[in-house]
């Protein structure tokens, strides 16, 4: 009887053999299918980015302003005018507006895109409505001087709903403001939150420190502001920065109506605004 050691008979030898053999053909097919799979697209897609923000794309988008004059809009010839390319909405001293608005009168949108260039000039401040109404009596206290300058009231020039704010020497610019209603503040600068129309409203999330977010904000210079509205979500970014979102779950909520786009001017100030987009889609 002979003796091999583990590995090492003419048996083992023979194995060895055909498992190399069969290793190297395994080997190829494998090679072979994976370049052949590699070259097949992936049902799913593929992972990307997204594209970069290009606050300059129009597409699916109309002009509400056309550069030159008022037309389409309506407010106060005392506080509203065109120079130099923008809308200028002016309150001083010797011509105090108080709360003012002026109105873009040929749409009424719910779900949009809104993109504008705004600066304010000043320490009043100025924001952006949508989904707003005219004609609702207006609620905040009225400063005499204004009553003197304007007289009574027009609750045509007077706006009531979502605002995108824009103050930029005091906190409140991005925040969503509900104007001329008892919910008055219901995202601050840097919040997430959740509500149901005035009842009641909870923190969700923060953004980022609202001190912080405020040095994002240009002082008497341009800032590029848009405002996203699909069904109960609204979202407020300023210069490329999410600034605050809302998300309201109360389908009666006067957040949640078909309504129009205005421009506030509000204390003594001066309001520019230029290039303004909107996509609506309904």
């Amino acid at each position: 009887m002979r003796i091999y050691r583990y590995g090492t008979s003419p048996r083992a030898s023979i194995g060895r053999a055909i498992l190399r053999v069969g290793l190297a053909a395994v080997t190829g097919l494998t090679i072979h299918v994976g370049a052949a799979l590699a070259q097949q697209p992936n049902p799913l897609g593929s992972f990307t980015e997204p594209d970069p923000m290009d606050f300059n794309d129009h597409e699916g988008y109309v002009s509400l302003f056309d550069g030159v004059s008022l037309k389409g809009w309506d407010g106060n010839a005392k506080f509203w005018r065109v120079e130099g390319g923008a809308i200028v909405g002016e309150s001083t001293s010797q011509n105090p507006s108080g709360n003012s608005y002026l109105v873009y009168r040929d749409t009424e949108a719910k779900d949009l895109t809104l993109k504008l260039e705004i600066k304010v000039e000043g320490s009043g401040g100025s924001g952006i409505q949508y989904r707003s109404k005219i004609g609702i009596p207006w609620v905040p206290p009225i400063p005499a001087n204004v009553t003197a300058n304007v007289g009574p009231v027009n609750l045509n020039w007077m706006m009531t709903g979502p605002q995108a704010d824009f103050w930029p020497s005091r906190i409140y610019t991005g925040q969503f403001y509900s104007e001329n209603t008892r919910m008055r503040i219901v995202a601050w600068r840097g919040q997430v939150v959740e509500a149901f129309g005035g009842t009641r409203k909870r923190l969700m999330g923060e953004i980022a420190d609202r001190q912080a977010l405020g040095g994002l904000v240009k002082m008497n210079d341009w800032n590029q502001y848009t405002i996203i509205a699909r069904g109960g979500t609204f979202i407020h970014i300023v210069n490329g920065q999410l600034m605050a979102v809302l998300v309201d779950d109360d389908p009666s909520s006067s957040n949640n109506q078909y309504g129009l786009i205005g421009i506030e001017i509000e204390a003594i100030t001066k309001v520019s605004v230029r290039n303004v987009w909107l996509k609506k889609l309904n």
